[in-house]
């Protein structure tokens, strides 16, 4: 049933406004740079992050990763999709924002490449749609270890 879950054009909406609602927590005292992730878990659970800045730079954390690292620590490890806006600070989303290499490394952990959805939006009309097999050709995951 879960597992079987369709991203419907009304499913990712719901997403990209989580994720427009998680920008708005966004800590970026430095960059001014402001990222909203909403997560969609297998079982239909949308847990969302958003970034958060440090002073010395290297402790930042992505909205993507913060969303993920939520899920995880919940006991969640199995995703269908996820939802990123960010811009720089202000209520209009200028720009889609795709993640970072750091967070498809993460994405590639817990999710199916060829399967996992990654949603870039302006609004909740304005978005593209891809997998994470696109934007990280010839990953790197678990099986590689094996």
């Amino acid at each position: 049933m879960a597992g079987d879950m369709e991203l419907t054009g009304e499913k990712i909406r719901d997403l990209a406004a989580a994720a427009i609602e998680a920008r708005r927590k966004s800590y970026s005292p430095y960059s001014h740079y402001q990222v909203g992730a909403a997560l969609l878990a297998e079982d239909g659970q949308i847990i969302t992050g958003c970034n958060i800045e440090n002073a010395a730079y290297g402790p930042s954390n992505c909205a993507e990763r913060t969303a993920f690292f939520k899920a995880v620590s919940e006991g969640i490890r199995e995703f269908l999709a996820i939802a990123i806006v960010g811009s720089p600070e202000g209520e209009t989303l200028t720009q889609y924002a795709y993640p970072c290499g750091v967070c498809r490394q993460v994405m590639m952990e817990f999710c199916e490449p060829e399967r996992f959805q990654i949603i870039v939006a302006k609004s909740e009309e304005d978005y593209r749609v891809m997998t994470l097999a696109e934007l990280l050709p010839e990953g790197f995951g678990p099986e590689n270890l094996a």
